[in-house]
């Protein structure tokens, strides 16, 4: 965790509104193997991560609720009565949602104030938006003892970004977010929103992301078009979501469907196999089928789901031909953001070196590269 990242979000409280405020922080997430398995009712693995969003937190005598974005350095006024989507709006309409669920839910509460930040890079398919649903909620239930649950936190983040952002994102972000734990990634079955905690030994490797430093914007149409791919298939094959489909089944009906469209469910098929594997794997010890599985998952997201874009497969490529790096893929929603790399400790700062060089070169752009460590999900700081 930033300490200095707390310090600066408490001082700027405290010169702001002059008291002490709660202090949240809500971490970020990387996804080790699952991809676009989560709203097919299937499984994911993510972990929650060292870098996420500081918010500081206090109630308000005035007569509306103050809201400044650190990074942004913008201030946003809002009456609680009167809630509802800017048009223009980005990072108010994640808080403004989740105010507007919890009115829905029928809790109250009055006016607050907050400043937030974070270290998260944005754009990176770490789940920044979840991150800071997660600390409004997580905040605001406990400035206001809402008495809520930690599963009734995470639907409301996502009901938030469902109903104020216009993403229908599934339940992973905020729930690896929320339910996080040092040194382990969450085994998450999407349907019934249960975990099992595997631990991982990372033993002589790390784990790296490279941001492409392409920017994805999720609520585009090709998230919505595979959604609702996946949706019919399971459809026509009588079942609630593809994770209750096997590829045979799926054979039944390949005259009924484009092939196009035949691959993008074999992918949500095969993907959720890949996760109860990679879950076999790290119980097993065996890094190296970890990594094969990443490779795996890549080549599906690349060729069947078709959701990777030329810098994301250009820095997998890379990765292959490297002996000290035992898998890679890229992460998160695609077209863009970044690729998790399980590297060898020795070698990663030569491979860091020769990558930014040649992703500069090919491109003409810098990618980031960034190293994180599996964390514990949202909590107040002491």
């Amino acid at each position: 965790m930033n300490t200095d990242l707390i310090s600066t979000i408490k001082k700027s409280f405290i010169k702001k509104f002059n008291n002490e405020p709660l202090m949240i922080f809500s971490p970020g997430r990387i996804n080790i193997i699952g991809e676009h398995t989560d709203y097919n009712d299937g499984f994911v693995f993510p972990a929650a991560i060292d870098k996420g969003i500081v918010a500081a937190i206090a109630k308000s005598d005035s007569n509306v609720s103050i809201i400044y974005a650190e990074d942004k350095r913008e201030t946003f006024e809002v009456t609680l009565k009167h809630i509802k989507p800017l048009s223009q709006g980005f990072w108010q309409n994640y808080i403004l949602g989740v105010v507007a669920e919890l009115q829905n839910r029928s809790k109250t509460i009055s006016n607050f104030n907050m400043v937030f930040g974070g270290d998260i890079p944005g754009g990176a398919g770490m789940s920044s938006s979840a991150a800071l649903e997660n600390s409004v909620v997580f905040g605001l239930n406990e400035l206001f003892d809402l008495g809520l649950t930690k599963h009734e936190m995470i639907l409301i983040s996502q009901k938030a970004e469902h109903n104020y952002v216009g993403v229908k994102c599934g339940i992973m972000d905020q729930y690896s977010s929320m339910f996080g734990i040092i040194n382990n990634a969450l085994l998450l079955d999407c349907r019934t929103v249960k975990s099992i905690p595997f631990e991982i030994d990372f033993k002589d490797y790390e784990l790296i992301l490279i941001n492409t430093n392409v920017k994805h914007g999720l609520s585009d149409s090709a998230y919505n078009d595979r959604r609702s791919v996946c949706e019919s298939i399971a459809n026509m094959l009588n079942v609630k979501a593809l994770r209750d489909a096997t590829e045979y089944d799926l054979e039944t009906i390949q005259d009924q469907v484009s092939s196009e469209n035949y691959q993008k469910a074999l992918y949500v098929i095969q993907e959720n196999e890949r996760v109860i594997n990679a879950s076999k794997a790290i119980k097993n010890d065996d890094l190296k089928a970890l990594g094969q599985l990443l490779y795996a998952s890549h080549n599906g997201l690349q060729n069947q789901y078709k959701v990777s874009c030329d810098q994301l497969d250009f820095l997998v490529e890379q990765a292959k031909i490297n002996p000290n790096i035992l898998g890679a893929r890229m992460m998160g929603g695609g077209f863009g953001g970044c690729t998790i790399n399980l590297i060898s400790k020795t070698e990663s700062s030569a491979f860091k070196a020769f990558i930014s060089k040649a992703y500069k070169q090919k491109f003409n752009k810098a990618c980031s590269i960034y190293s994180v460590k599996l964390s514990n999900g949202t909590h107040l700081i002491n």
